[in-house]
């Protein structure tokens, strides 16, 4: 059975970094692109990053480009995403996605995580 599990959320303040991880199990999941996308109180769910598999390249949203990092373990089946120098925008909900390519279109990702929260205080 594919599935993706997230983990690393947490409250942090201003300026802080957290580190999340994505586990994923079966083989479809274990071997595709991965995303990680957000969605804050009120808004709609939107792309963070993608990483391809099995990991040359990569892409960001504008919004997090120069503060936050995709990586994979292919060893550990696990994506992570490092997240530095947060502000109070990035609170939200994280989801971890697996699709066929690593793109910035959500609708090109079948799996998807329960998503993690991730709070940052001013």
């Amino acid at each position: 059975q594919v599935q993706l599990v997230e983990s690393g959320g947490g409250l942090v303040q201003a300026g802080g970094s957290l580190r999340l991880s994505c586990a994923a199990s079966g083989l479809t999941s274990i071997t595709s692109a991965k995303g990680w996308f957000r969605q804050a109180p009120g808004k709609e769910r939107e792309f963070v990053a993608a990483i391809s598999w099995p990991g040359s390249i990569t892409y960001y949203a504008d919004s997090v480009k120069g503060r936050f990092t995709i990586s994979r373990d292919n060893a550990k089946n696990t994506v992570y995403l490092q997240m530095n120098s947060l502000n109070p925008e990035d609170t939200a909900v994280y989801y971890c996605a697996a699709g066929r390519v690593a793109t910035p279109d959500m609708s090109s990702y079948g799996t998807w995580g329960q998503g993690t929260q991730v709070t940052v205080s001013s």
